[in-house]
């Protein structure tokens, strides 16, 4: 079994930047594509970013394409998300989520291990 812990919010200024860390236990960490979603107070969950097993192939929201960038270190069992030029509307709680689907995919239903989330504020 998988388990994700993340690290790295914060309370930081329009324009700031912060990466956030996904820290994953269980031998076969590397095996699994790793999204990054996140959840604004009163709203859905949505998705942010993702990356395959390798860092090869990435994906990402319109909302993070320009701004946001993915990758992971397997030695470390380790993904990264660095959110760059950080505005007001990216304040949310940003949960990491492992997949045993194998896809690199968008949908929240595809993935099955959970971390807790860390909160990022971005005051402007």
């Amino acid at each position: 079994q998988v388990h994700l812990v993340e690290s790295g919010g914060g309370s930081v200024q329009a324009g700031d930047s912060l990466r956030l860390s996904c820290a994953g236990s269980g031998r076969i960490f590397s095996n699994y594509p790793i999204g990054w979603f996140r959840q604004a107070p009163g709203k859905e969950r949505e998705f942010v970013a993702a990356i395959n097993w390798s860092g090869s192939n990435t994906a990402f929201a319109d909302s993070a394409k320009d701004r946001f960038t993915i990758s992971r270190d397997n030695a470390k069992n380790t993904v990264y998300l660095q959110l760059n030029s950080l505005k007001a509307e990216d304040t949310a709680v940003y949960y990491c989520a492992a997949t045993t689907s194998g896809r690199t995919t968008s949908g929240p239903h595809w993935y099955d291990i959970w971390g807790q989330g860390t909160q990022v504020t971005v005051s402007s």
